[in-house]
């Protein structure tokens, strides 16, 4: 029997964020006697996915995170890491803002590379700059191009991206059957959490500048100034998140927010919501926008996220520059419930069922290598 063909995932680390679970989505449908997937990470810490990626029979690998500054010592360990490591046929990149590096020494050793954007900003400052830098040369170098979005896709490989006959698309499917919507499943989960007669405005994501929480927390306090019934619910983790519960603290709404942590219950908590909230900087596509719409759940997101994202009558978007007590009204208005639909056929015609975008990927690792 043929081996399995193996391709390297380059990411930042293997925490449940949106790259990330998309590729555990991908790799867990896909046929793993034909297609492996190892992964580089760029920490030495363990995170959620590590456990399971090596009982699917994959392996982590580390590098040292990149900081300008080690420009010579990053390239060093990929270089040493491909010597050593030369079974690859094909090496996916979602680490767009240094994939100049480490795609460059691949296609040196004759390995088929490509570059997968997931987002449509670097954020701000200096390490932004730098990073949109880096990415320059992507569009030219990675012999494939893949984006979550068009909007990603434009921000990362430029204006006439979809011109190139190497660009493709690929939606940031799920497994759509585990997100439909089950109200045994609400009850359940409301009562385990204490919340069984509340209304629940949910969010998930990384405590990190591009989710805005900080805005998040005013529309909250907005809310529960209005309806003391109010419970905020903020799945994931990050290193703003002593800040938020800081602020929380402050504002008095310690007994109302509910930090929990990074989750694997993702499909439950989302049935536990009445209105999912996200007021991002900037986003690709997020994956938790298509879980979201996938469970029925009501959105109210920030402007700036692709319209792409809008695959129900589900989403509604909402200026940035309109105040905290704006959008707290639009999020009142579902207060008093509404019917929960499912979901699944409508989401999975629009390209988001993830075993028809994994079968095309898989099939594409092994045409390409």
């Amino acid at each position: 029997m043929n081996k399995a063909t193996r391709i390297l995932h380059v990411l930042g680390n293997l925490d449940r964020g949106g790259a990330e679970t998309f590729i555990m989505n991908i790799y867990r449908h896909i046929e793993r006697s034909r297609i492996q997937f190892d992964f580089m990470v760029h920490t030495m810490d363990k995170w959620a996915y590590d456990d399971e990626i090596l009982s699917l029979g994959g392996q982590i690998y580390r590098v040292p995170p990149y900081r300008i500054v080690n420009h010579v010592q990053y390239e060093s360990e990929w270089s040493k890491f491909l010597k050593n490591n030369n079974s690859y046929k094909m090496i996916h990149g979602h680490m767009t803002s240094t994939a100049s590096v480490y795609l460059k020494l691949a296609k040196r050793k004759g390995i088929t590379t490509a570059s997968h954007s997931h987002n449509t900003s670097s954020g701000q400052g200096v390490s932004a700059i730098i990073k949109d830098m880096l990415q320059v040369p992507l569009k030219s170098m990675a012999d494939y191009l893949f984006a979550c979005s068009m909007a990603a896709g434009k921000w990362c490989y430029g204006k006439d991206f979809h011109e190139r006959t190497n660009f493709h698309m690929i939606q940031n499917a799920i497994d759509t059957e585990k997100f439909i919507y089950n109200p045994f499943v609400r009850n359940l989960k409301r009562e385990e959490l204490g919340i069984e007669s509340k209304f629940i405005i949910g969010h998930i994501g990384r405590f990190n500048a591009q989710k805005n929480h900080s805005f998040l927390i005013d529309i909250f306090k907005n809310i529960y100034d209005q309806n003391r019934n109010a419970i905020l619910l903020l799945v994931g983790d990050g290193v703003l998140r002593k800040n938020i519960e800081k602020k929380v603290e402050k504002l008095g709404l310690k007994d109302n927010v509910i930090f929990t942590g990074v989750r694997s219950d993702i499909p439950e908590l989302l049935c536990a919501m009445d209105v999912f909230l996200l007021p991002s900087l900037y986003e690709g596509l997020p994956v938790t926008l298509v879980e979201a719409q996938a469970n029925g759940l009501r959105c109210i997101i920030s402007d700036v996220i692709t319209q792409e994202a809008k695959v129900t009558n589900l989403l509604e978007y909402l200026p940035l520059q309109e105040s905290a007590s704006y959008w707290a009204r639009k999020i009142l208005e579902f207060e008093k419930g509404y019917e929960r639909e499912n979901m699944q056929k409508v989401m999975a015609n629009a390209g988001f069922d993830i075993k028809n975008v994994a079968k095309w990927l898989e099939d594409f690792y092994c045409e390409v290598s």
